[in-house]
């Protein structure tokens, strides 16, 4: 099942997407996907009601606006470096355990919102990811249980200021957090719908141009290392997103270096989590 959040910023609708592209709003039956939804096998539960319910559903247009799939999540985990030819462009070493930092929810945005470059912004850079959403409280868990506590997984575009990042003093999340830079989806693909989450071709364009083209299965941490590793120091929620990392084709690897500027268009995919697409604008 593809869920989707559909209408207006701050008034979106829960809905889903059907194999032949149809939108349905199901909004009679839940208020939104947010912790209590995925606490209470929500995506177990809509899927039951809508085979006896689908019909009365009402169709939404092709032409509305599609929003963040996921209702304003307890946290954003991300994973830094999780790809080796990343890191090396980066200049950095490949790490020996999951390089982790947070990313403020504030940050979400549709899949295709504009990215708004932010003030004073010179190195706004690109990063395709794979994100996982969290079905159930994860707290110790081992590899081997990880993927029960997995509800789906979502195309991100973890959107990077690298001079807020990495020539200040502290933490990462001050090149992370802009308002803008986590266009999440266009859905969420619950966990049946992905056989194998560490082998997934994913992309991004800038322009027309191929930037990044790679495949999870490059992961140096899979998805149950990455999740049962962050459980070991803090409690998974659920509809808590992490998001596994970015392949090697970053704009801060160029040589030379390369950032988004006000008219870019950044398009990006996975397989079987769809595409989006970013027009870049400047702060207003």
């Amino acid at each position: 099942m593809k869920l989707i959040r559909f209408g207006n910023l701050n008034n979106e609708k829960p809905g889903v997407l059907l194999t032949d592209g149809t939108r349905l709003d199901v909004s009679s039956y839940v208020s939104d996907y947010d912790e209590v939804f995925f606490a209470d096998e929500g995506p177990k539960k809509l899927a039951s009601w809508l085979a006896q319910n689908q019909q009365s559903c009402p169709v939404v247009a092709s032409d509305v606006r599609l929003g963040a799939p996921i209702l304003k999540p307890s946290k954003i985990v991300c994973v830094g470096l999780n790809y080796a030819k990343h890191a090396a462009e980066s200049g950095m070493e490949v790490p020996k355990e999951p390089v982790l930092f947070f990313k403020a929810s504030s940050a979400l945005a549709g899949p295709n919102d504009a990215i708004i470059i932010p003030k004073g912004s010179e190195k706004t850079d690109w990063e395709v990811e794979l994100a996982i959403v969290i079905g159930k409280k994860a707290s110790y868990i081992s590899k081997d249980d990880a993927l029960d506590h997995i509800a789906g997984y979502v195309l991100h575009n973890d959107v990077s200021e690298r001079a807020f990042q990495l020539e200040g003093s502290g933490q990462w999340v001050k090149g992370k957090s802009c308002d803008t830079f986590a266009p999440l989806g266009p859905f969420i693909a619950t966990t049946d719908e992905i056989k194998d989450p560490n082998n997934l071709h994913l992309w991004l364009k800038v322009n027309g141009e191929m930037m990044q083209n790679s495949n999870t299965s490059d992961f140096i941490f899979n998805v149950q290392e990455v999740v049962s590793y962050i459980s070991q120091y803090m409690t998974l929620l659920p509809g808590d997103l992490i998001s596994t990392g970015t392949p090697f084709g970053v704009g801060l690897g160029l040589n030379p270096p390369r950032y988004l500027k006000a008219g870019d268009v950044v398009e990006l995919g996975i397989d079987g989590l769809g595409v989006s697409q970013q027009h870049c604008k400047a702060y207003a």
